[in-house]
């Protein structure tokens, strides 16, 4: 292995005694069957009239094979297609009761939970190498019912409002008419939306290139709430701590790494875990009292904001220790969201979080159908009781024949301990911007806490991909980019080959 690509590249030996240990010899080999149970007498020849006569309609090993090979594929998802997954434990370590009353947070409890790693932007088999957020999402199984914490890699994002979202995934991904990426149309959008500006400087930094999903943090990017059982409520963000440490590949190692392997965040990945070299990452979380929130200059509950300067506080450890059986059927079915909360866990007011409760629900409803939460990858390890009913695929064993409530005949007790809890609202309904946008200042924060060598790789990544773009959105870009700091701004104009002057005189008018 060449030591300067870190564990970006996978020996052939190593795949090879890979592939051989995932597979198994059965000496005592079972029936092959159709999915009616029936055993198949011949699976390799088609059933014909005569020895060169057609094939017979009525060769059911043949129509099902076919049958189920054109359904084979689910809908991709929109964004995080590229995927990789592995099983694990979350286990608590430090007292959280003070904060909320979710049994996961317990000292000493130990929760199964599923990660699911990804890119964000391009389709399912893109080059893991490609410049893009890598999604973390963790499903815990929790004695409450599922809890997803659902985020990225940056503990910020492009947009703050979710009405965005759709605007922002399409500017990103290829041109309809081409199917080519475009840097035009991506800094068409964000030329409106100075917001981006440090989630940008992260996309574009060398974090835009993690060198393996085992050496990165994660980060729920939306303040959540904790509730605890006095109904007290604090607004808290999720970190995970690599315990790998952090490891990014800078430009010249991308194209080294892509040469050799397309796959190589999932192999380092999957090889790891298989060695018994189990990846771990520490939790932590950021803590605020309600009354804190309007002490900043920024809006805390803006998603394209960090929160400098307060204290992380430890939750918890987590070790992933086993791949899928099966990729597909895991990794592929797993239906994350963050509206899948439990008791003494509640999402804050941020906008973008409140659409995204909706969203991510809804499109694994799309794609899996209505009882997605039933597939064993997404299913509660505790009891599940409503009346929810039917649907395509639908393999639940319900035999009451109450699916109501309120019932005398089966009563579903509802639990108080589980309201949500109460928030206090002023003022009337309104379309507007939050009122403290603050969108440079801590992207120059950002600029400024790279080394001589990454503050370099990232004026260049920047500049080589701004300069294709149209000329009054390039000069907005670079204007957002001097804001956040003079000499990022003016490398970054130097690459694009702007104009200094006239990306000076434009961020004098831009107010932080």
């Amino acid at each position: 292995m060449n030591p300067t690509l870190g564990s970006g590249v996978i020996p052939r030996r190593t795949v090879g005694v890979l592939a051989a240990g995932l597979l198994t010899l059965s000496v005592n080999a079972a029936p092959l069957t159709r999915d009616n149970g029936a055993a198949v007498g011949d699976n390799q020849n088609s059933q014909t009239a005569g020895a060169n006569g057609p094939v017979l309609l009525q060769d059911v090993q043949l129509i099902q094979k076919l049958q189920r090979f054109d359904r084979e594929r689910i809908p991709e998802r929109v964004v995080h297609a590229r995927g990789t997954g592995a099983h694990g434990t979350f286990t608590a370590t430090n007292d959280l009761s003070d904060l909320s009353k979710a049994k996961v947070f317990t000292v000493g409890q130990v929760t199964p939970v599923f990660v699911r790693f990804s890119a964000v932007v391009h389709g399912n088999h893109s080059p893991e190498t490609l410049r893009d957020p890598r999604g973390f999402a963790t499903k815990f199984y929790t004695a409450d019912g599922n809890w997803d914490l659902v985020g990225n890699n940056f503990p910020t994002f492009f947009i703050r409002d979710a009405i965005k979202f759709p605007d922002m995934v399409h500017a990103f991904k290829p041109d309809p008419r081409t199917n080519l990426d475009d840097d035009s149309r991506r800094f068409d959008f964000f030329s409106h939306v100075p917001e981006a500006t440090r989630t940008l400087t992260e996309l574009y930094s060398n974090s835009g290139t993690p060198a393996s999903y085992r050496e990165m943090d994660g980060n729920s990017v939306h303040a959540y709430k904790l509730v605890n059982a006095k109904d007290e409520v604090h607004y808290v963000k999720f970190h995970w701590k690599s315990l790998q440490g952090i490891k990014n590949l800078d430009p010249e190692q991308v194209v080294q790494v892509q040469g050799r392997d397309y796959s190589h965040m999932t192999h380092d990945l999957v090889t790891n875990i298989y060695k018994g070299n189990f990846p771990k990452w520490d939790l932590y979380i950021q803590v605020l009292n309600p009354q804190d929130l309007s002490k900043f200059d920024f809006d805390p509950l803006d998603a394209t904001k960090i929160w400098p300067g307060v204290a992380e506080r430890k939750v918890g450890q987590m070790v992933l220790n086993r791949n899928p059986a099966n990729v597909f059927q895991e990794t592929e079915q797993v239906a994350m969201a963050p509206s899948n909360v439990v008791p003494g866990i509640e999402p804050s007011e941020d906008r973008l979080l409140q659409g995204r409760i909706f969203a991510y629900a809804d499109t694994q409803m799309y794609r899996l159908g209505a009882n997605a939460l039933q597939l064993p990858i997404n299913a509660a390890r505790t009891p599940v009781n409503n009346g929810n009913q039917d649907g395509a695929m639908n393999t639940g064993a319900s035999t009451s024949g109450v699916n109501y409530q309120p019932s005398r005949l089966q009563p579903r007790e509802e639990m108080p301990s589980a309201r949500y809890s109460q928030t206090a609202l002023r003022g009337s309904t309104q379309q507007a911007r939050i009122q403290r946008e603050q969108n440079f200042k801590q992207a120059g924060d950002l600029y400024r806490s790279f080394n001589k060598k990454e503050r370099q790789d990232l004026i260049e990544s920047f500049g080589g991909s701004l300069a294709g773009a149209d000329d009054e959105s390039k000069h907005i870009m670079l204007s957002f980019l001097y804001k956040a700091d003079p000499e990022y701004g003016a490398g970054v104009t130097k690459v694009a080959k702007g104009d200094l002057e006239r990306v000076k005189a434009l961020a004098a008018k831009l107010v932080d």
